[in-house]
């Protein structure tokens, strides 16, 4: 009966983390999830997700880990088991929000906004794997960047929303922030800064969630503006800028002041990555759930406007 018992467990703990879509967006409707990043590596999709904890009607965020899904079809998700927590950063204390993971010569490296627990105000760590799946640990030991590195904004969470980009010369640039946006090389090991921190002269009011990617030799650098937050992008042929602005992308996300993407290709099509709040038991904003729908250009290389679906895929 033990035995019996042992391999219901399991199995029921099996099926748990497979996610069918047959309902469209959200793609992950068994608990909240927000601030997607995305990887593409061997043939899979990994999205990259924060995870909104709140009980029902509090009007603030309770995060304290990260989650991580897979799916080599965009049509069956796998939840994997939890890859990394605020508790893996010694030096961090609290609010596990927006990340993401990118991969550099067979390793791992999950860029993490956190609460830090002796320099006031919002810090970077950085974490890594020898696989997309983890176990993640800290890589540093200390935080990449702290709110005492940067002056661009007075505000105490203007380091968060950590965005990774890696050049076609090998060159790795991190972009973040919130009212003001900063960039700067990280060196080979990926864990540190290599020179200055810089910040990018915006085209426009910048609200946080920067994401860059590349494509026929141009640089397309999308963020967040206004409060509830719109999605905008901007171009340049250089890394460094000038940034010119195009056009909006997506309007606010149903239920959510906040609206935090990815862009990536997978499979020949390009996907926009986002959060809305659909699924919320309280119409707020506290309880939000990931969503994907497919992203096309014009002829010319412009981003067309995401119609934001509960169809999806």
């Amino acid at each position: 009966m033990k035995k019996i018992l042992f391999f219901l467990l399991i199995a029921n703990q099996a099926m748990a983390q497979l996610v069918e879509l047959p309902n469209g967006n959200p793609i992950i409707k068994n608990k909240f999830t927000a601030d997607p990043a995305a990887l593409v590596y061997k043939d899979k999709m990994y999205i990259y997700a924060g995870h909104d904890e709140a009980p029902t009607r509090e009007q603030r965020y309770i995060m304290n880990d990260w989650l991580v899904f897979s799916s080599s079809d965009m049509k069956t998700w796998t939840e994997h088991p939890v890859p990394l927590k605020v508790t893996d950063f010694a030096w961090a204390k609290g609010d596990a929000w927006a990340s993401q993971v990118v991969e550099r010569n067979g390793k791992f490296y999950w860029y993490a906004t956190v609460e830090h627990g002796t320099i006031k105000g919002k810090a970077i760590g950085v974490a890594v794997a020898d696989n997309p799946l983890g176990p993640f640990k800290d890589a540093k030991g200390t935080a990449i960047i702290t709110n005492d590195m940067t002056k661009g904004a007075t505000i105490s969470w203007d380091d968060i929303d950590p965005t990774v980009f890696v050049d076609d010369d090998g060159q790795a640039y991190l972009f973040w922030g919130n009212t003001a946006c900063y960039y700067a090389k990280l060196k080979p090991n990926m864990i540190e800064i290599d020179g200055e921190i810089k910040q990018v002269q915006m085209p426009t009011k910048f609200t946080e969630a920067p994401w860059v990617h590349k494509r026929k030799g141009i640089y397309y650098l999308s963020y967040s503006i206004d409060f509830p937050e719109k999605t905008v992008y901007a171009t340049s042929k250089s890394i460094n800028g000038p940034w010119k602005f195009e056009s909006l992308i997506c309007e606010n996300s149903g239920n959510s002041n906040t609206n935090h993407h990815a862009i990536v290709d997978f499979k020949g099509k390009s996907y926009f990555v986002y959060h809305n709040g659909a699924l919320s038991p309280d119409a707020a904003s506290f309880h939000r759930s990931v969503c994907v729908d497919e992203l096309k250009y014009d002829k010319n290389g412009k981003i067309q406007k995401i119609v934001m679906t509960s169809a999806g895929l």
